[in-house]
């Protein structure tokens, strides 16, 4: 009789632990499934969108390990140990209280459509956990691997210098 291992990935998103059993059966995952299909099909979390499928777009953009990554383009069985953050674990778990960036989207306007902005808003949370006070044109840099069909990427970049400039305050006030 053939002996049938059962191979686990385990991972960490938005805080909360998960192991995805890999194989063939029914509700296993193939060993081909990208994490953009792991986050929305099988753990729920449909806040980061599925664009173009192909990594060109960023809508499917998420921070793993610290990082700014297309999901679309990492294969969930690449992500063992992995701790990855998506748009819904910004918010305080607590309190629900949106990320100050989030809450600078909604104030400024940073959006139209609003399908690419969780990707925008992952990559400027990357870049800012980074580097906390970025120039204008390092946020522009840093989104360019965002695409937006409808033309909003200067409000978007208008909210998140908006952010960085209401944080600068804070920590001047704290001085």
């Amino acid at each position: 009789m053939k002996e049938i291992t059962q191979k686990l990935i385990a991972l960490t998103v938005n805080g909360r632990a998960y192991e995805i059993p890999v194989g063939d059966g029914r509700t296993d995952m193939p060993e081909s499934e990208t994490l953009a299909h792991t986050l929305r099909d099988r753990l729920e979390l449909t806040g980061l969108k599925i664009g173009c499928d192909q990594g060109a777009c960023g809508c499917c953009t998420v921070i793993m390990d610290g990082r700014a990554v297309t999901s679309c383009m990492t294969l969930t069985m690449d992500c063992d140990g992995a701790d990855i953050t998506t748009i819904e674990g910004l918010a305080d778990r607590a309190t629900g209280e949106l990320d100050g960036l989030q809450q600078a989207f909604l104030d400024n306007c940073g959006y139209q459509c609003g399908f690419c902005i969780p990707g925008v808003i992952m990559t400027a949370k990357a870049l800012l956990n980074e580097n906390p006070e970025p120039t204008e044109e390092e946020v522009r840099e840093a989104l360019a691997g965002n695409y937006c069909r409808c033309g909003t990427h200067y409000t978007a970049v208008e909210s998140i210098m908006a952010y960085v400039d209401q944080n600068r305050k804070k920590r001047e006030e704290q001085v």
